[in-house]
């Protein structure tokens, strides 16, 4: 499992006093309001800020934080990750996993077979859908529904399936 999970990356600045704009990755971007602390992840290293203040505006988080007051100073933040650590994160609800926990994860059939493995989770209005990278290359399109997906194991990394008839036709 992972130690910390992306709430957002940090698309370009706003204003002049340091304040960024951040395309949320949660589910709950009003979880932002009740975050003190969040950690940029620069690629390099890992450096905790703190907020000072949370706005909103269209489909983008405006933060700023205590330690840049400037747009000069935020104009090194453009593209970065925000994460949370696990302890800060929302809890899960019963069959809710983090996307982070499921990539990467193992795709076994009931029957037996293997699949492939989780490469990334699409979201869409109904329901979530798993694409499944195969061996050979191609992927495969999975609903994110109880009658599909009938286990994960996060611990495993490996998530059972059933295939829906016509799932897998051309």
């Amino acid at each position: 499992m992972q130690e910390y999970l992306r709430v957002g990356v940090i698309s370009t600045t706003h204003g002049v006093r340091g304040e960024v704009k951040v395309y949320p990755t949660t589910d709950d971007p009003e979880r932002f309001r009740e975050l003190k602390k969040v950690i940029l992840d620069t690629g390099k290293e890992s450096k905790e800020l703190a907020i000072a203040s949370v706005k909103f505006s269209k489909n983008q988080v405006i933060l700023k934080f205590k330690e840049y007051n400037s747009i000069n100073e935020a104009e090194a933040l453009k593209g970065m990750d925000l994460l949370i650590s696990r302890a800060d994160a929302v809890p899960l609800g019963e069959n809710e996993n983090y996307i982070g926990d499921l990539i990467d994860m193992s795709v076994v059939t009931d029957t037996g077979e293997t699949l492939g493995t989780l490469t990334d989770v699409m979201k869409t209005g109904a329901n979530d859908v798993y694409v499944v990278k195969t061996d050979q290359g191609e992927e495969i399109l999975l609903p994110a529904i109880r009658d599909c997906i009938l286990d994960v194991n996060v611990e495993e990394r490996r998530m059972l399936v059933h295939v829906l008839e016509g799932l897998l036709d051309l």
